[in-house]
C-alpha cells in the first residue's frame, strides 16, 4: 500500500498536463462512435432486469454518466472489469488500455465499467458533462461509464462496500484505476492495483480465464 501511495504521489506532477488534443477528423470520428455506443447502452440498461436479491454484483445499480442508471443485471452472464477512473491522474492514460481490451474482448462477453471517483487527491473534479467530453475527445471511450461516485470510506457506493466484504482489502481502491474483475456468475474473481495496466499479461490472462469459465 505504501509503495502504491508513494508512486501515486510521484505522479501528481503529471496530473495537470492534459493529453494532446486529437485532430478535428479524429475528434469527429470518436464523437460519432461514442454517440452510437451510448444510444445502445441506454436501450440496454432501460431493458435490464430488476436487481437481484442474491449476494452477487447483480444486486447493485450505479447512477449513469450518460444513461439514467447502469444496472449490473445488464451484464448478467458476462465478465466485467470495474475500474475507478479519474481525468487528472498520472494513470489517466490507462483509459486507452481499457478501451483497447474492451474492443478486443467485448464480442466474447466482456464489459468494462468506468466509475469516476474524486477520492484520491481531487483528481476527478469535473461535472458529468466534463467527464464525458474528456473521455470522448481524448480516448474515444465507448465502454459504459457510471456517474461519479465514492469508492472508499463510509460513503462508498454499495458495490464497493460489498466488494470489500466479499473479497477483502484487495478489492479496496488505494488510488485511481484500481480494477475489480467480476465473473459470469456475478462474483469477484480478482482485483488489480492501479499500476497493473489494463493490457498487461496478468489482466489479459484473468479475462481469458473468466471468459472460458
Amino acid at each position: 500500500m505504501r509503495k502504491l501511495l508513494v508512486a501515486g504521489l510521484a505522479l501528481l506532477a503529471a496530473c495537470s498536463r492534459a493529453p494532446e488534443p486529437p485532430t478535428a477528423e479524429v475528434a469527429a470520428e470518436r464523437s460519432a462512435e461514442v454517440t452510437s455506443a451510448v444510444e445502445e447502452q441506454r436501450a440496454r440498461f432501460a431493458a435490464a432486469p430488476a436487481p437481484t436479491a442474491d449476494n452477487t454484483a447483480y444486486q447493485f445499480v450505479f447512477d449513469g454518466l450518460v444513461a439514467e442508471h447502469v444496472p449490473m443485471t445488464a451484464f448478467q452472464g458476462e465478465v466485467v472489469l470495474v475500474v475507478n477512473t479519474a481525468s487528472r491522474c498520472g494513470f489517466t492514460p490507462q483509459y486507452a488500455g481499457l478501451q483497447e481490451i474492451y474492443t478486443e474482448y467485448h464480442a466474447r462477453g466482456f464489459e468494462v465499467l468506468g466509475v469516476p471517483a474524486n477520492n484520491f487527491a481531487g483528481q476527478e473534479p469535473g461535472s458529468a458533462q466534463e467527464i464525458q467530453e474528456f473521455c470522448t475527445l481524448n480516448f474515444g471511450v465507448t465502454f459504459p461509464m457510471a456517474a461519479k461516485a465514492d469508492v472508499i470510506g463510509d460513503e462508498a457506493h454499495p458495490f464497493y462496500r460489498w466488494a470489500r466484504i466479499e473479497f477483502g482489502e484487495a478489492a479496496v481502491p488505494q488510488w485511481n484505476f484500481h480494477k475489480i474483475l467480476v465473473g459470469r456468475d456475478g462474483r469477484i474473481l480478482a482485483a488489480f492495483p492501479s499500476d497493473v495496466t489494463p493490457t498487461s499479461a496478468e489482466i489479459r490472462a484473468a479475462i481469458e480465464a473468466a471468459l472460458a469459465a
